[in-house]
């Protein structure tokens, strides 16, 4: 005989009389407390484009840009996106062809396709992803520029002439 389950709103199951605890594997963009996420199915194609305030999830197919500023965007190991992405974090599990800008960090795994030009603060490629595109990471320059620094020996200050600029005024008279 086989045993139904059921579950309660605390995500717990039922099965027998017995209740069983539901774990569920958090995702790597998985929402942190009090934010919400949209997860648009593998039997949805959407075409247009998508604006939202909370973390989205493709596994469907979608054509258009995203923009999710401050939240993250994954395209799901099903999922096929075809458009620009501007989120905080994006994580690539399927395809997606486009460019992505993001202000936090760009995850591509080894099962995704990636066709397109990358603007992050740091990303990440597994083995075995396909990657053909263009990456500017954004970062501050660990060099500061070479005309600011001073010599250390104060003898060799006083031997260094800095070069002097005057502003000429010139009239011409006719």
């Amino acid at each position: 005989m086989l045993k139904r389950s059921k579950k309660d709103e605390n995500d717990q199951s039922y099965v027998g009389g017995k209740i069983m605890e539901e774990k569920i594997a958090p995702s790597p963009l998985s929402p942190t407390s009090g934010q919400e996420q949209t997860i648009i199915g593998e039997h949805i194609a959407i075409e247009g484009s998508i604006r939202g305030e909370e973390n989205l999830l493709i596994e469907g197919s979608m054509k258009g840009n995203v923009e999710m500023q401050k939240y993250n965007f994954a395209v799901g190991s099903k999922g096929r996106v075809n458009g620009e992405i501007h989120a905080q974090n994006v994580n690539i599990k399927g395809e997606l062809k486009g460019n992505i800008n993001a202000l936090g960090k760009v995850e591509i795994t080894s099962e995704a396709d990636f066709y397109g030009e990358i603007k992050a603060k740091s990303i990440s490629v597994e083995d075995g992803a396909y990657f053909k595109g263009v990456i500017e990471l954004d970062r501050e320059p660990h060099r500061k520029p070479a005309g600011v620094q001073k010599p250390l020996d104060q003898k060799l200050a006083g031997s260094v002439k800095e070069p002097v600029s005057q502003a000429v005024d010139i009239k011409k008279e006719t």
